[in-house]
């Protein structure tokens, strides 16, 4: 029987769209370079039993499986197989329960990390991780990637707020993992093993999310750098000062230049470099705490630091930040690299990045997390021109390889995907790529879920 019919006889049938234009739209995430299919059909689920239903037709027809979000990913991850079938997710877009004294969320997986973050505002709570991309990426999605943002240096990143989740095995059971309370360590930590897998293990259909209380009214300062390496000595001089931050983020001149056209801002077009600093702590403590990172700056050779006085300066210096990468996408096709560094090398890698560009002749502009060491060096080119095309890869790669020899990873929170999958090898050694089959097996031994992606 055709997939289409068969699934129209166990979902409603504007469930599932297997119109060629619209199917379209639901190829791609926003990475360069992945190859992605044409599959079968979509099925758009407005709640868990459409998942299931979905997962165990594709069971039975031994069809392939793409759990999707917003298709924000930068990794190739939600992108489509041929024949197979999409599961999205974006329907599923209700913020379910908040607990206020308990202080945690029960979410669908398509509620945008903005709209979740304003909802439990309106409670006094705070939900911390914050992609760059937060007003358009999905909780799900966040959760699939383990997915970090600007305040990582002092809050974390995704896994650390997971209490429990709702997850659609692939034979199509429902799993339920974790707990509502702050502790409980019943078990293997089954909740931690799907955050960041994903879905190759299982698809999430609801999320109990930790809060905090709302922080205070943050304070922010900018520091100007001649040099982008200087800038990366500056930071570890920030770190090491053990000074209390919620935000330490760069941009290099590239990136400065490229949000200037995009967002018609007026940033300081002759900086080679612009930290972004801010403190939560509250009243005299942050604005201490800024005054000693401003010094600190002064002191690495920052030509000029700007107190933000009106919080809205600080606004806008944090709207600069998030459209960095988007900025960089308007150059050309971007291939956007997540390399996550010690603090303690930052400067390094900052100085192998720029050699890299000049040895290889391509455009990279720097952006990324200074205070936890995620930097997003982006490479910019023209895709129809294939030297172009090639140089791009080498430069991309060869970052990739110089943040390994520094000791550390190949990415930081935007995931594996299908773009790094060989690269995850050399990094965790063939006994870890022997344990991630093992798991993948056990969870999903027809192979169905996300097939090709992550595991090597």
């Amino acid at each position: 029987m055709d997939v289409v019919d068969r699934l129209r006889q166990v979902l409603p049938e504007s469930v599932v769209l297997s119109d060629p234009d619209r199917i379209e739209s639901y190829r791609y995430d926003r990475a360069m370079f992945c190859p992605a299919g044409v599959p079968a059909a979509v099925v758009l689920a407005r709640e868990t039993a459409h998942v299931q239903a979905a997962v165990r037709v594709a069971a039975e027809l031994g069809l392939p499986v793409v759990p999707q979000g917003a298709r924000s990913g930068l990794s190739g991850a939600a992108n489509a197989i041929e024949g197979g079938l999409v599961i999205s997710l974006e329907k599923m877009d209700q913020v379910l329960r908040i607990e206020p004294v308990d202080q945690y969320v029960v979410t669908q997986p398509g509620v945008f990390n903005a709209v979740l973050s304003r909802a439990v505002a309106e409670h006094g709570l705070f939900y911390p991780p914050d992609p760059s991309s937060w007003e358009f990426c999905s909780i799900g999605g966040n959760l699939a990637t383990n997915s970090g943002g600007l305040c990582c240096v002092k809050y974390g990143v995704t896994t650390d707020y997971v209490l429990a989740l709702e997850v659609v095995l692939a034979n199509g059971e429902i799993l339920r993992t974790g707990r509502n309370t702050v502790k409980g360590v019943a078990g293997y930590d089954l909740t931690r093993l799907f955050v960041g897998s994903e879905g190759t293990l299982g698809i999430i259909t609801e999320a109990t999310l930790a809060l905090r209380p709302q922080a205070q009214r943050p304070h922010t300062m900018a520091a100007l750098f001649d040099s982008a390496v200087t800038a990366g000595e500056a930071i570890v001089d920030i770190v090491r000062s053990g000074v209390s931050l919620s935000l330490l983020e760069i941009m290099d001149g590239t990136t400065i230049a490229a949000v200037n056209a995009y967002k018609r801002m007026d940033l300081p077009a002759d900086a080679a470099a612009m930290l972004i600093a801010q403190s939560d702590t509250g009243g005299e403590a942050a604005i201490q705490d800024i005054a000693k990172v401003a010094q600190l700056c002064t002191d690495a050779g920052a030509t000029d630091c700007i107190v933000a006085d009106d919080p809205l300066e600080g606004d806008l210096l944090l709207e600069a930040r998030r459209a960095g990468l988007v900025a960089l996408e308007q150059l050309g096709t971007t291939m956007i690299d997540d390399v996550c560094v010690p603090r303690s090398r930052l400067a390094d890698f900052i100085a192998g990045v720029e050699r890299i560009a000049v040895e290889v002749g391509v455009t990279v502009g720097v952006v990324g997390h200074a205070g936890d060491g995620n930097m997003h060096p982006t490479v910019v080119f023209d895709a129809t021109d294939p030297l172009q095309a090639a140089r791009a890869q080498t430069a991309f790669d060869q970052i990739m390889a110089i943040g390994l020899e520094l000791g550390g990873t190949i990415t930081g929170e935007h995931g594996i995907g299908v773009l790094k999958k060989q690269w995850l090898a050399k990094e965790i050694g063939p006994v870890g790529v022997d344990v991630h089959r093992s798991i993948k097996q056990a969870l999903d031994p027809l192979g169905l879920l996300n097939p090709g992606k992550v595991v090597p």
